[in-house]
């Protein structure tokens, strides 16, 4: 097979959103912690909302970003916790997926931690293939042709083959 055509993890981004809920906030940066060993980011709001209490520069939410080698690793054991289940709604268009966690306990060696209590968190794992780096880049910054685009398809048989999982058609059990 080409080598520019191979598919990979770019990234896998762990967030937890708790609105104007401080406490939630500061639980939720434990959690992430305690999951992954690195320290998260605050996520700010950029908008002024009433009716939900939100003001500019409010922190909302915490994020984290793993590439490479820590980010498979940590990847695998959150699919332990979906059981290697997957639904294929959860893949967009351009080979992109996202998942949710409602419990942390599921994942495999994670404790329960009182001052943490019962808290999920979303995980959306970004796709690429060599070359990508074009839409990025400083200089000469152009768009990545369609053929070299990231199907749906591909994509679910990349994590069928790399992670073992099992993709489910929606409603299916």
């Amino acid at each position: 097979m080409n080598i520019m055509r191979q598919l990979r993890i770019e990234k896998i981004t762990l967030n937890i959103g708790a609105g104007k809920d401080q406490a939630r906030l500061e639980k939720g940066i434990k959690l992430l912690k305690m999951v992954t060993g690195i320290e998260p980011v605050k996520t700010m709001s950029k908008k002024r909302i009433p009716g939900w209490g939100l003001r500019v520069g409010l922190p909302i939410g915490c994020k984290l970003t793993l590439r490479k080698d820590k980010a498979i690793e940590i990847l695998k054991n959150l699919l332990m916790a979906k059981e290697n289940k997957l639904y294929d709604y959860q893949f967009d268009n351009l080979g992109n997926l996202a998942f949710g966690l409602s419990e942390y306990v599921d994942i495999p060696n994670m404790k329960y931690n009182p001052e943490i209590g019962i808290m999920g968190l979303e995980i959306c794992v970004t796709m690429e293939r060599p070359g990508f780096r074009v839409k990025t880049r400083r200089l000469k910054t152009k768009k990545i042709p369609q053929k070299h685009r990231i199907s749906k398809n591909e994509s679910i048989d990349f994590m069928k083959n790399e992670f073992n999982i099992k993709v489910l058609a929606n409603g299916e059990e």
